[in-house]
Formats: structure tokens, C-alpha cells, sequence
């Protein structure tokens, strides 16, 4: 496997809505190429790619899952994605660093939420992709229906390369449109095209012809001129047409049944482009140059993490795609992020939960280290003579958000490094304190992700914690004008305690926050006490007289007061402020300001916040 000529990587990402049978897909394609020897199933929690106790309880992903295997002389890393939106950073990641990708539509179901979300950030990285629809043998298992939604639904052109034979529990096979032969069951028995799909298949068969040969000057003028392409010419101008963009082949089957998994790794090896194909862009951070990167090992190297997995046994782990040159187990090198050299240990290869060790990583391919001290998702690892900087991996930012709580002291002790450790696996996870409730806070994309890091903390790093709502951190504030005479007065003995002061309290429009405003002629207060008197009204505002929130969008005025020569100070006039302010935001109409929801509407999720704390 380490002898794979760039030309012959195939870094592909699977992705679809949850549930349309990636897992399953992921696990037949290692079955065909001889990777495993028994089909796992998602049910019964036996699958390669889902080996985290999370995934087997929950039955689903929750991790992208990298899983490598060698299929007619070329190299294949699998990028196995979770298809339920808490997920999506792990998504995002494994898009970041694949050639191409094959988006799973499951035949009953059609496109959904989720696949529309998957066909944009595919778009944003401009991946060559292909379609497989999934799922032929379900009840309800409607292929033309599912081609009609993704033609509606996206601005492709979808170029059928098989038609199913059958449908639901009558699904048999499928046509291949290229060599005009029919393939039954899981061993791809070929047969002949039965007589009531003739028709459809020569049609389609013309259409995928017209549309590879628009892909090349030299098939284009063999096909006007009314020539038959060979299935070769085909082949090499659907490749050209889907490396472009141009086309989106689809293809067809059954993953749990095991038919159309093989011709998928085919269509994945033929169509989808290697690591060559796609040259990358670095920043060297001292001269601030763009440099070019070609998949080459021959060139300076330059890899970017795009995955950190806290492993029980073996530490930290860094999951790493090289873009040039090849980094070596045993070697150093720079991570251009931190400005700090990095000691490589052993090096793997990953498939699943297996560590592969091998002793280099080249370009183009897909591998991870342990116990890395700086280095974390999105850093670039370098040669120090040769700083490169890789854009990073774009998160998106949290909209659930839960308070947690330790259970025991032992547990308060263990929390903050737990925390850390979670959020350096997991960038798509918060935490932060918030100063108004004194609640710890950790924030996610959904309420599924929140609770599986709080198990993640109690399996992965012994810490128990509960969870509940957080509590909202109301404001008041006033609706009318009022004023207030705030008067200090304490005698003991000796000397005493005396401040007296007017202020004129009204209403500010949302967001204005507090305005002190000092009005005082003649002397009335000294100078010298008036910043006191400031100072008490902003103490006093933290406690507001409705519920106790602090108070905002307020102005205060102090327009009079009286002093003592002997008897008055900084204390006796802040107290002061104290009672005026209780005395006059009490005769002011004071109101609990409702939480008003500040939603940002964008194409991946709704950015909600409430007076800055971000809630779901």
C-alpha cells in the first residue's frame, strides 16, 4: 500500500442526510476489496467505521471515519462522514481534505435537509462528486423520483450511468449504460438487459454518450459526425466532464444487499480525481508569498491536520493529510501555526480503530501520529526552512448550549483539563463561564452533540458532570423619568458618615447601556466626590429593584446634593448613590426586559443569541 503512485490515490468523502446508509456503504466497499471478511452492520454495531461506544449505542456516526484499502492497483481513503447536522464540523473537516466525493441519496426518502447542506459546502470546496442512490431494495424505493428531486433542486447536470433493474423487494440489479450489459445480485452476475428496459437504457445511453463527448474537442466532432464512442472514450470523457464540474454521474443499489458497491469503487477510481489533480495553495507566514503546492514528494512537505481524537490508550492522536512531500515516523518537523518544532513518533495508517504502523506518509495521502504537544486541528506541519501555512478548516459556530455541573468535588478538580482535552477532538464545542450566572456553559451544534461530550467526559476522562438549562441573565431597565434623593446619614461618636445627593433617572433606547451625567452647580457636591457617586450608581445598577438583574439603558443625572465639611467621604457618597438609585429606578416604571432572540438567517444554521449567550 505504501508503493501507490499519486496518480493512483482516490481520497473520497461520503456524504448524505442520516440514515441513507453511508456506514453500510463504507463497510461493502471494504468487504469488495478484501479489507475485511465479513460484512459488518450498523445494528448490531460490527461495522469498521463505527467503533466509538457512542456510535454503537446510538447506532449512527458521530466521527468521520478513515478507511483506506487498495481496489485494482489504486489506493482509496474512504472518508466516512456523520449524516445528522450535530456533526457537521466533522463534515466540514473530511471535506477540507478529499479530491472528490460521493453523495448518498436514499431512494425512498429523495434529497433531504441534510443533502442539500452536503451539495453546499461540497460546493464550496468545487469537489468533483458522484451520486449514489442507496436503498433500491426498501419499500417505497423510487429511483426516477429521486433523479427528478436533484435535478429540480440543484443547478448540476445528473448524468445516469446504470438504471436499476426492479425497485423495493423486486430490486435485482442494475443496467450498466456503458457496455449495455445488465449485472444481478451481489456477485454482479452479467446477464442480458431485460426486454422492458431496452427502450429506456438505449435512450439514457445517448445521453450520457452526448454528454461525455462534450467533455472532449476530439469525441465531440467523432460523435456529430455520427459515430458510436467505444466504451474507453466513454469512460475518459465522463471523467473529464466530472473532474471539470461539468457532470454529476449517478449510479445505483444496495449497500446492505451489497449490488452496485463494486461498480461504485470503479466509477470512484475512473471519474473522481487523485491528489495530482488538484494542487493546493500555501502561505509562507514570513514573507507573507503564495506558493503553489503539487502532490509531489519531491516537494517541500507541507500537511494539514484536520482531526485530533483523544485516544484512551495511546494519547493524543493527529490525524493528517500530506498535500507535498512525505513526512517520516521517527523526524521532526514545524508547525507553522505555532511557530514550534513538532518530534513525530511512529506513524499510522488508519482504518477504523486499526493503526497500521507504516514508516512514511507521502503526498497525496492520509495518516496520523500520537502524542504531538502543540499541534492541534487546522495547523500546518512544515519543514522549518520551508514555513508554509494551509487554510485551515472553517467551523461553524454552536447553537445549543447547555449548563454543566460537576457532580462531586473530585470531578470540579478533573473538569477544566477534561474540557480542554474535549474541545481540542471536538472544535465545533465551547465553553466558557458566564459572569451573570455563574454557570459553566458548553455549547454545540444540537442537543445530541452536547450530551454525547458530556458522556465523552465521563467514559473518555472520568469526570461526571449534569446537565440543565441555562439560566437566562434577564436586564431591567426603566420606562419613565423619575428622581430621587439618596441622603446618608450615620453618627456613633467621633466622626460620622453624611452624603446627600439628587439624581434625575430616565430611560435610554436598547443598547445604549448606562450614561452618568454630572449636572451640579454651585458647589453643592464637591468635586471630588462626584466620581463616587458614579461609582455607587454603576454597583447599584448589577442589582436591579424588579428581580435583582442588572439594570441597563439608563441615564442618571445628579443635578444636587449637600455635603459635610468634617463628616463626608468617597464611602458616605457611594452609599448615597446606593439609596437614590433604589429610591428612583423604583418610581421609574421599572420593567424585566423579555429575551429577544437575535437570529441570523444563513445558508447552513440559524446563529441565535440572547444578550450575548449563544442558546439553541
Amino acid at each position: 500500500m505504501q508503493d501507490i503512485a499519486v496518480g493512483r490515490l482516490r481520497n473520497v468523502v461520503l456524504l448524505s442526510h442520516g440514515g441513507a446508509g453511508k456506514t453500510s456503504l463504507s463497510e461493502a466497499m471494504l468487504y469488495n476489496a478484501g479489507a475485511v471478511n465479513r460484512l459488518g452492520r450498523v445494528d448490531e454495531g460490527t461495522t469498521v467505521s463505527d467503533y466509538d461506544a457512542e456510535e454503537v449505542r446510538r447506532k449512527f456516526s458521530v466521527n468521520t471515519s478513515v478507511l483506506p484499502f487498495e481496489w485494482k492497483g489504486h489506493k482509496v481513503n474512504v472518508l466516512d462522514t456523520p449524516g445528522y447536522m450535530d456533526f457537521v464540523g466533522e463534515v466540514k473537516a473530511a471535506i477540507r481534505i478529499a479530491d472528490g466525493a460521493v453523495l448518498v441519496v436514499e431512494a425512498a426518502a429523495g434529497v433531504e435537509v441534510g443533502t442539500e447542506l452536503d451539495w453546499q459546502y461540497l460546493s464550496e470546496r468545487e469537489l468533483p462528486r458522484l451520486v449514489f442512490v442507496n436503498k433500491m431494495d426498501r419499500e417505497n424505493a423510487d429511483w426516477q423520483q429521486a433523479l427528478n428531486q436533484l435535478r429540480e433542486l440543484f443547478s448540476a447536470t445528473f448524468v445516469p450511468v446504470q438504471l436499476p433493474i426492479g425497485a423495493q423487494a423486486s430490486f435485482r440489479g442494475y443496467v450498466d449504460l456503458i457496455s449495455m450489459k445488465a449485472y444481478l445480485g451481489d456477485k454482479a452476475e452479467e446477464a442480458e438487459i431485460p426486454a422492458e428496459l431496452e427502450g429506456q437504457a438505449a435512450e439514457l445511453r445517448q445521453s450520457m454518450m452526448e454528454a461525455a463527448a462534450e467533455a472532449d474537442d476530439e469525441l465531440v466532432m467523432k460523435y456529430l459526425e455520427g459515430e458510436e464512442l467505444t466504451a474507453d472514450e466513454i469512460r475518459r470523457g465522463l471523467a473529464l466532464a466530472t473532474r471539470a464540474g461539468q457532470i454529476v454521474p449517478v449510479l445505483c443499489g444496495s449497500a446492505l444487499q451489497n449490488v452496485g458497491v463494486a461498480a461504485l469503487i470503479d466509477a470512484v477510481v475512473a471519474y473522481l480525481p487523485d491528489p495530482a489533480a488538484r494542487p493546493i495553495a500555501g502561505t509562507n507566514p514570513v514573507t507573507q508569498e503564495e506558493e503553489r503546492l503539487q502532490a509531489d514528494v519531491a516537494q517541500p512537505v507541507a500537511a494539514l491536520v484536520f482531526k485530533t481524537l483523544a485516544d484512551p490508550f495511546v494519547g493524543k492522536l493527529t490525524y493528517f493529510r500530506v498535500y507535498s512531500g512525505a513526512l517520516a515516523s521517527d523526524s521532526r518537523v514545524y508547525n507553522a501555526n505555532r511557530n514550534a518544532e513538532e518530534r513525530l513518533g511512529q506513524l499510522y495508517m488508519i482504518r477504523g480503530k486499526e493503526q497500521i504502523p507504516v514508516k512514511e506518509v507521502r503526498a497525496g495521502d492520509i495518516g496520523a501520529v500520537a502524542k504531538l504537544q502543540v499541534t492541534n486541528t487546522g495547523d500546518t506541519l512544515c519543514e522549518r526552512g520551508h514555513p508554509l501555512v494551509l487554510s485551515g478548516i472553517e467551523f461553524p459556530n454552536p447553537v445549543f448550549s447547555a449548563a454543566i455541573f460537576p457532580k462531586t468535588k473530585a470531578d470540579l478538580d478533573k473538569m477544566s483539563t477534561a474540557l480542554s482535552r474535549l474541545i481540542e477532538e471536538d472544535p465545533t464545542l465551547r465553553v466558557h463561564r458566564d459572569p451573570d450566572t455563574n454557570e459553566t456553559i458548553l455549547s454545540g451544534m444540537g442537543e445530541s452533540h452536547v450530551e454525547i461530550a458530556a458522556r465523552r467526559l465521563q467514559t473518555k476522562f472520568g469526570v461526571d458532570i449534569v446537565t440543565d438549562v441555562p439560566k437566562i441573565p434577564y436586564r431591567e431597565t426603566i420606562t419613565r423619568v423619575a428622581s430621587a434623593q439618596g441622603r446618608h446619614k450615620k453618627q456613633t461618636g467621633g466622626r460620622g458618615q453624611f452624603g446627600d445627593v439628587f439624581v434625575r433617572f430616565e430611560p435610554l433606547e436598547r443598547g445604549a447601556g448606562f450614561e452618568f451625567v454630572d449636572e451640579v452647580f454651585g458647589g453643592a457636591v464637591p468635586k471630588n466626590f462626584i466620581p463616587a457617586v458614579e461609582k455607587g450608581l454603576r454597583e447599584a445598577l448589577q442589582k436591579g429593584v424588579v428581580a435583582g438583574y442588572p439594570t441597563v439603558d439608563i441615564r442618571a443625572a445628579l443635578y444636587d446634593g449637600s455635603y459635610h465639611p468634617v463628616d463626608s467621604s468617597e464611602i458616605a457618597f457611594k452609599l448615597a448613590a446606593h439609596l437614590a438609585f433604589e429610591k428612583g429606578v423604583a418610581e421609574a416604571g421599572p420593567v424585566l426586559l423579555e429575551p429577544v432572540d437575535e437570529v441570523s438567517l444563513c445558508s447552513e444554521l440559524a446563529d441565535v443569541s440572547i444578550f450575548g449567550h449563544d442558546l439553541g
